[in-house]
């Protein structure tokens, strides 16, 4: 029952602010007294689930056009490709305050930057890879999903509605997500009774995470993403501290 209700908040989470929710999941389940490994594998399993049935309800509303989806994730894919040469060229410690610092930079032009932008003319999709290859080499590297560099950069930079990035934003977690879904089965750290049973449950979250996303005024969301942004980056700030 724990996990049916841990399932439920983190869903709505991921649906409403557009995120993978991995960074508040696996707090949890340690609390809960998984250890790291399990607590990343049903992590894994769980942005799986809410990130395909987010992006598909999603869609059904016209919040983004799969070409442009399509184009930022399979950018953040070859990016993450990269991402292993990336740390071996790049120390760590210098990789994750650059890190902090870009965050803290997109995040700044996201909150100056309006809500609602009046220039409705689509951004390349070329354009849309790049920015995908770039959130998908750097974000890896530091072991995050890359949600929270998407939708300030979109909007902070290309002046993007912020629900329609909130929205590539969970869809770019697909790929990263599906990604690490393989990779961790394969080295057999998946926990797929307890992943499903958060997996599913989160489903029932997203439903109404993403319907009060729909309902609420723009102003007022990206409040709310601004705030659930300085949590995370504050989560991995103290992170790279305690790590150093």
């Amino acid at each position: 029952m724990e996990l049916i209700f841990v399932g439920i908040f983190v869903g709505f989470l991921s649906g409403f602010f557009g995120i993978g929710g991995g960074t508040i999941l696996v707090p949890i389940l340690l609390y809960l007294g998984f250890d790291i490994k399990e607590a990343v594998g049903i992590s894994v399993t769980q942005m799986v689930f809410s990130s395909l049935f987010g992006s598909f309800l999603n869609l059904k509303k016209s919040l983004f056009k799969i070409k442009e989806g399509l184009a930022i994730g399979l950018g953040g894919a070859l990016g993450a490709m990269g991402s292993g040469y990336f740390l071996q060229v790049v120390p760590s410690y210098v990789l994750e305050w650059m890190f902090v610092a870009f965050v803290a930079f997109a995040m700044y032009r996201f909150f100056k930057a309006p809500a609602e932008s009046g220039d409705t003319r689509d951004i390349p999709p070329l354009l849309i890879f790049v920015v995908g290859l770039f959130i998908g080499l750097f974000a890896i590297s530091i072991g995050v999903g890359g949600s929270i560099l998407v939708t300030p950069i979109l909007v902070g930079f290309f002046h993007m509605d912020v629900k329609k990035a909130a929205s590539m934003g969970l869809f770019f977690v697909i790929f990263s997500s599906l990604s690490g879904f393989v990779s961790l089965s394969l080295f057999g750290h998946i926990d797929y009774l307890h992943g499903f049973i958060v997996g599913a449950s989160s489903l029932v979250g997203v439903y109404f995470g993403i319907k009060l996303a729909h309902r609420i005024d723009r102003r007022r969301f990206k409040k709310a993403l601004i705030l659930i942004y300085s949590v995370i980056l504050i989560l991995v700030l103290k992170k790279i501290l305690v790590g150093a």
